[in-house]
């Protein structure tokens, strides 16, 4: 089995030990995310999805770059294949023992997974980890719109013709004549290709104990499973590679649109072994994250708890009008009543590592908000960086830090020592 190389987010210069490596890794470096043409690599799953929703450009982002013979990064993480070829990009957070404990973490949050008891076996099995926690969210999105169906041709022989004959087939079956018609009908049906493909998924993921767990994550998860079994009568486990090879083409409906990524999903988790040891040329494939996205995103799994607003571009929920006349606005991170916080995935040692393009961003929110605190969040650095007061209008900003390095040794513990530190978070806020 092939080692992966290792490497961490924002990381200046990672040697290139194998020179076999360099052309396969060539082939994703240098490339703006949007420029990957995803669609055209089925197998590679990057979030957040919808690059304009925010502000950061995560579409103008690489994956990595190569600088001589050494790679790059920035603040993609997670895990990619290229040919034979394996990248372990993991978080610069992450405790010295190896152990990337903070990026499970972040995910399990985000996604609303609860995996106390995470089994770390070899590197290239994290990809699986990182699809069990994207299974539910997906479900849930394209569930809610409903089971979907579509049109289905059904074949009949019987008395009670209720479709159009079908001329060939009653010949070769009723003659001599025995009284029955040979006949098709065409109708909707909930069980099909799409449903079988969920379902061959839901499957396979009871055959694993990390799966069984997720699947019994929440009681929406056990409803939409259990609306899936029913729906799925015809469910044969030997159609499995039949009902895969009925889903390479993806989903494209006005109505059903969360299936397409729910889709996805279910066809990595049901081939990643396959695409894993394949050796297809050019062959790309994995999961990846931004940084950035991920750490804004759980911040908000808790920040909410204490009155916290987080704005979303793409629907323009929690925007502020910049002027009386509601023209210009613009999308705080988070923001209460009494404070604006900017989330970072920076490291903040202490403030003259602060750029000032991100102090005028601050101080813009604060005067436009008409709140006299600001500053930002980050993982922590330093324990005790003091607040600071601003001239002119007055206001005070400061540095929040979240402990992230815990050396631990299980990831239930990680979780509790996590959720302490959430709360001392919590309670400085308030």
């Amino acid at each position: 089995m092939v080692s992966p190389i290792l490497t961490t987010d924002n990381n200046l210069g990672k040697a290139i030990a194998n020179e076999a490596d360099l052309p396969n890794l060539k082939l994703i470096a240098d490339i703006h995310i949007k420029d990957l043409k995803i669609g055209d690599k089925p197998n590679l799953l990057v979030f957040p999805q919808s690059f304009d929703e925010y502000g950061d450009k995560i579409g103008d982002s690489n994956i990595i770059s190569i600088v001589g013979d050494r790679i790059v990064t920035g603040n993609i993480m997670g895990f990619v294949g290229v040919n034979g070829t394996l990248l372990d990009i993991r978080s610069r957070f992450a405790a010295e023992d190896g152990e990337d404990y903070f990026l499970h973490y972040m995910l399990q949050k985000v996604f609303a997974i609860n995996l106390f008891n995470i089994q770390h076996t070899t590197n290239q099995e994290q990809i699986f980890d990182f699809l069990l926690y994207l299974f539910p969210h997906f479900l849930k999105k394209a569930l809610a719109q409903g089971l979907f169906k579509k049109y289905r041709r059904f074949e009949y022989n019987d008395a009670n013709v209720k479709g159009a004959i079908a001329v060939n087939r009653h010949i070769r079956e009723n003659i001599p004549f025995r009284g029955t018609v040979a006949y098709t009908t065409r109708s909707h049906s909930y069980d099909n290709e799409v449903t079988q493909l969920i379902r061959h998924t839901i499957e396979y993921l009871r055959t694993k104990e990390q799966g069984r767990a997720v699947l019994n994550n929440d009681s929406d998860t056990k409803t939409y499973v259990s609306q899936i079994v029913s729906a799925t009568q015809s469910y044969n486990l030997r159609d499995r590679n039949k009902i895969i090879n009925q889903n390479l083409r993806p989903i494209k409906h006005p109505y059903f649109s969360a299936y397409t990524d729910l889709q996805k999903i279910c066809l990595q988790i049901l081939r990643h072994e396959t695409i894993k040891f394949g050796r297809e040329k050019d062959q790309v494939y994995g999961i990846l994250f931004d940084g950035a996205w991920l750490w804004e995103e759980y911040l908000n799994t808790f920040l909410k708890g204490c009155g916290f607003h987080h704005p979303k571009n793409k629907t323009h929920e929690g925007r502020r009008y910049l002027f009386d006349d509601n023209s210009g606005w613009c999308y705080p991170d988070f923001y209460n009543d009494t404070m604006v916080l900017d989330a970072k995935y920076k490291c903040y040692a202490d403030w003259s590592a602060v750029q000032n393009s991100d102090l005028y961003q601050v101080i813009s929110y604060m005067h436009v908000l008409n709140l006299e605190k600001g500053g930002f969040i980050v993982p922590k650095e330093n324990n005790n960086l003091p607040p600071k007061t601003l001239k002119g209008l007055g206001g005070e900003m400061r540095i929040i830090g979240v402990d992230v390095k815990h050396q631990c040794g299980s990831f239930g513990d990680y979780v509790k020592k996590m959720q302490r530190e959430e709360n001392a978070v919590i309670n400085g806020l308030l």
